[in-house]
């Protein structure tokens, strides 16, 4: 074993424990979860502890990117780590800051000093509980925008018209880099000759769009962790998503972390051969527009409603939205039988009370169950 290899290895591992890390902090949220009467979040929070665990241990054994983008990874997960410090230290100033200046005049003007954005964040975080029952319509418009993120996986998988995919142009962009600085790559990353890409490799668009996955919810974790254990102003996605926090988020993971999670754990499944990749996109882009139709009609338009134990009330014209959302998305992707099998199971998670977040359900029980009757009835997926 030469020293190349030894480092790759080391980024391998890193990568794993990272996500066995991760994995005993989810639990110990699911516990504060727990001592705090939020089962829902409790339950999700510990699924997504487990499916943390199936991903450390997968890429033990297979990993998820050949180097040196598990080196890459491994990089960018230690910006993530390094850029939240910063803002938590940022916040903790500017919190110091009010403290010391609070009910303080500017004796020259006459006026309070004019609050900065960070302030007037810190306040509004602070002042009462972040954490509401319901929030307003734009809230929840803004909320559901980030559901768009399904749609941003097929554009960097299959490109957009004339646009390639996303994932091809940044694997060939990196191969001209490295062309230009081949000395320092080798010194820091060993032998471009090694390199495991050449200029169209589809092998990467596979590769680079579960990078593209797991960074995001590299992204999205570290930021929502230090909002459950320190305070949800000092979480830098809280503050770029305007802190629309639910009380069902308080000692728990955010729903962001469940669907991103989802989607990891049902684009795995794709990369070794179990789910077709038109199946993989069906689930996940159900599981994003469908959910946020169901929420957004429903709130909007929604007359008739139906009151679940431990899940509010919901709306009829949510749930044919959603569910008719569903079978159109299907229809597209893997042709109209199947797409009501998705439908089904959509509506399914939708309407039935349960204490795991649909947001995690989804994105793996659609998939899955649209497979497992392809498997079972050998019709023909999509439309050619």
């Amino acid at each position: 074993m030469d020293y190349w290899e030894v480092i790759e290895g080391l980024y391998n591992t890193t990568f794993s424990l990272f996500f066995f890390l991760l994995a005993i902090v989810m639990f110990f949220i699911a516990r504060k979860g727990y001592r705090s009467d939020n089962q829902y979040g409790c339950i999700s929070t510990s699924l997504t502890a487990i499916l943390f665990i199936v991903f450390g241990y997968f890429n033990s054994i297979t990993p998820f990117f050949p180097f040196p983008y598990s080196g890459f990874f491994v990089w960018w997960i230690g910006f993530n780590l390094i850029f939240n410090v910063i803002f938590f230290w940022m916040i903790k100033r500017v919190k110091k800051k009010i403290s010391l200046k609070k009910g303080n005049f500017n004796s020259k003007m006459g006026i309070i000093e004019r609050e900065s954005i960070l302030e007037r964040y810190i306040l509004r975080m602070t002042k009462g509980n972040p954490y509401r029952e319901d929030i307003s319509l734009k809230m929840e418009y803004i909320r559901k925008s980030f559901h768009l993120m399904g749609l941003l996986i097929l554009v960097a998988y299959y490109g957009f018209f004339f646009i390639p995919p996303v994932t091809q142009l940044i694997s060939d962009g990196v191969i001209l880099l490295i062309q230009q600085v081949e000395p320092s790559y080798n010194f820091l990353w060993g032998s471009i000759l090694d390199f495991p890409y050449v200029m169209g490799d589809p092998r990467a668009i596979i590769d680079l769009t579960m990078m593209a996955l797991i960074g995001s919810l590299v992204f999205a974790l570290v930021s929502d962790v230090v909002r459950i254990i320190w305070g949800p102003e000092y979480s830098i996605f809280n503050f770029l998503t305007k802190s629309m926090l639910r009380k069902k988020e308080l000692n728990a993971a955010g729903p962001q972390i469940y669907i991103i999670t989802g989607f990891v754990f049902s684009f795995m499944f794709y990369m070794i051969g179990i789910i077709d990749i038109l199946v993989f996109f069906a689930g996940i882009i159900i599981a994003c527009l469908s959910d946020a139709s169901a929420a957004l009609i429903g709130r909007k338009y929604g007359k008739h409603k139906i009151k679940f134990r431990k899940r509010g009330l919901k709306s009829l014209e949510g749930f044919l939205a959603g569910t008719i959302v569903a079978y159109l998305i299907g229809l597209i992707f893997v042709g109209p039988f199947y797409a009501i099998v998705g439908a089904i199971i959509f509506f399914m998670t939708d309407y039935f009370p349960t204490y795991i977040a649909d947001n995690i359900l989804n994105p793996i029980f659609i998939p899955i169950g649209i497979q497992l009757f392809i498997f079972l009835l050998g019709l023909p997926v999509g439309w050619f």
